[in-house]
């Protein structure tokens, strides 16, 4: 198992981290994503690593970005 913890910005409400979360669940391989709205952290449990770019698309079709780290 893999955890990542990813920051995503312009979340603001219950319909923002239904919508991260469904896309993000989408990846090959995830089994749980858990979005903190006040902190915008989304926390990944995958079967394998994740590629960041991976991610970062999954969030852009939710329709926010992911933070530079």
């Amino acid at each position: 198992m893999s955890e990542s913890v990813h920051t995503v910005t312009g979340m603001t409400c219950g319909h923002c981290v239904s919508s991260v979360t469904e896309e993000v669940s989408r990846l090959d391989g995830v089994t749980n994503v858990s979005v903190d709205l006040p902190t915008g952290q989304v926390t990944i449990t995958s079967e394998h690593p994740l590629p960041l770019d991976d991610v970062r698309a999954a969030v852009a079709e939710a329709g926010y970005e992911l933070a530079p780290r």
